[in-house]
């Protein structure tokens, strides 16, 4: 586990205490070093799961960096009374990093989503990152791993995004990473956003914190994901009072 930045234990997992402004630079810099680098973005989803997957929270205590995604995270830390100072999405960290790869001519790998998703993808890409090195991309939708992680280890690029929804994309970075000298990242539905097959919430909705509200009324299929919210904060209210 890394030991850059300061640590807030929310459900088992060490969320770093930083800034998207902060986190951007070591990222960039570990890149730069050919440092191998596990990033994980988690939401309360992910913490459950974590909590009720030993296994799977195990393999994400071995990532270099787990960011709070989500402002349940958010929650949970004020409720720990240790406040964490604010939201590290995926998304944005994808977007800085993408941006940074196209001025510094990087290699980035991408995988995952669905294939029409990912044929949207690759002209945006190429239109709206010119100076990134696109070392592969290719969609989710595939039975024999083998191929896919022979090819990453071939190329050897800066960065493998992997949008294989939780617990898939940490398992396969888990059991792969040490194929290349890069940084690998779980980045969810993040290519059905890049690709504009998914709204993201508008800027308001964003700075307020009610980002899930709109993509809940938006795609009502995610009612399902937002139940475990209140049960998350039942167990952080748990941990606060064990703490005390």
């Amino acid at each position: 586990m890394q030991t850059t930045f300061p640590t807030v234990t929310v459900l088992d997992l060490p969320f770093v205490k930083t800034t998207a402004a902060a986190l951007l630079p070591v990222l960039q810099q570990r890149i730069s070093a050919h440092q191998n680098t596990f990033v994980v973005t988690a939401n309360p989803e992910i913490a459950m799961y974590a909590h009720e997957h030993a296994e799977y929270r195990d393999l994400l205590l071995g990532a270099d960096f787990i960011t709070p995604d989500g402002v349940g995270i958010l929650d949970g830390a004020k409720i720990l009374k240790q406040p964490l100072p604010e939201r590290i999405t995926g998304f944005d960290t994808l977007q800085a990093l993408l941006a940074w790869g196209s001025a510094h001519h990087r290699s980035a790998y991408f995988l995952g989503a669905k294939p029409d998703v990912i044929a949207q993808l690759k002209p945006i890409l190429t239109r709206d990152y010119p100076g990134l090195i696109i070392a592969g991309i290719h969609d989710g939708y595939f039975q024999d791993e083998a191929p896919i992680v022979a090819d990453i280890q071939a190329k050897q690029p800066d960065m493998v995004f992997a949008a294989l929804g939780f617990p898939k994309q940490e398992q396969f970075i888990h059991q792969h990473r040490h194929v290349t000298k890069g940084l690998w990242m779980g980045v969810g539905g993040s290519f059905d956003v890049l690709a504009g097959a998914v709204v993201r919430a508008p800027k308001f909705w964003q700075d307020h914190h009610l980002e899930w509200f709109y993509r809940t009324v938006k795609e009502p299929k995610r009612l399902k994901r937002i139940a475990v919210i209140p049960h998350y904060l039942h167990l952080v209210r748990q941990q606060a009072k064990r703490q005390r």
